[in-house]
């Protein structure tokens, strides 16, 4: 089963320093039909002015996880953590008990982040961090696995079972996800066209994925973020 999701049909807010628009009900978007897809969430894509950011502020019992787009983004947090995040980088963090921590764009440009949110498979682990800077090639017309289970293989490791790929994907190229038996996956086509399964996104749509295997072909080259799960 697919489901195309038009980013016109997104929540949306606009602070000035703060563009954003909500994948799922979060802050001022309420959607009592649209609260999560499986243990996903929330994914808000987010601009910030140069400056700009949020101050420490806490968070608990939450997987988070910031994938940056274009800019610079600096995380500060109570756990004595600090670091800086460019372009196809992430950075992880596993509220657990609780943490504060504060995230700013650092740059000379305009900072573009998915801030994701994943449910934790259990309450009130240690809060722990960490961050990985992925090589270009090494996500160019293939999928780059950057996040994993504790179980899996990937860079990151978090507390949940999701998978989390991404792709650059060159005009007129095609590259295959399969999606087994009991599982799901939810597709953001962060820049660029695509076409999944015959089904075109633009820049920022998304879609959900329920044990169906997808073909996606580059309409334009685009960049494409996907997240694997258990079905529910």
């Amino acid at each position: 089963m697919l489901k195309r999701i038009d980013s016109n049909k997104m929540g949306k807010s606009n602070l000035g320093w703060l563009k954003s628009t909500f994948h799922f009900s979060f802050a001022e978007y309420f959607n009592p039909d649209n609260m999560h897809f499986g243990v996903l969430r929330v994914i808000n894509d987010d601009l910030i002015l140069q400056g700009e950011g949020f101050p420490t502020h806490p968070h608990n019992n939450m997987e988070i996880i910031s994938y940056v787009v274009n800019g610079e983004l600096s995380h500060k947090d109570s756990m004595g953590y600090s670091n800086k995040i460019t372009r196809g980088n992430i950075q992880y963090m596993s509220a657990g008990t609780g943490v504060y921590h504060s995230e700013y764009n650092s740059g000379e440009d305009i900072l573009r982040l998915l801030q994701i949110w994943i449910l934790p498979d259990k309450k009130n682990y240690e809060p722990t961090y960490g961050d990985f800077n992925f090589e270009e090639a090494a996500r160019k017309n293939q999928w780059l696995h950057m996040v994993s289970s504790k179980e899996g293989s990937a860079a990151i490791k978090i507390n949940s079972d999701v998978n989390i790929y991404v792709t650059e994907l060159e005009e007129g190229k095609n590259l295959e996800f399969n999606i087994g038996k009991g599982r799901q996956a939810y597709l953001v086509n962060i820049e660029g066209e695509s076409e999944i399964n015959g089904i075109a996104l633009n820049a920022k749509d998304a879609m959900e994925a329920i044990e169906e295997d997808l073909m996606i072909k580059a309409k334009s080259n685009c960049h494409i973020l996907l997240l694997e799960m258990k079905r529910g």
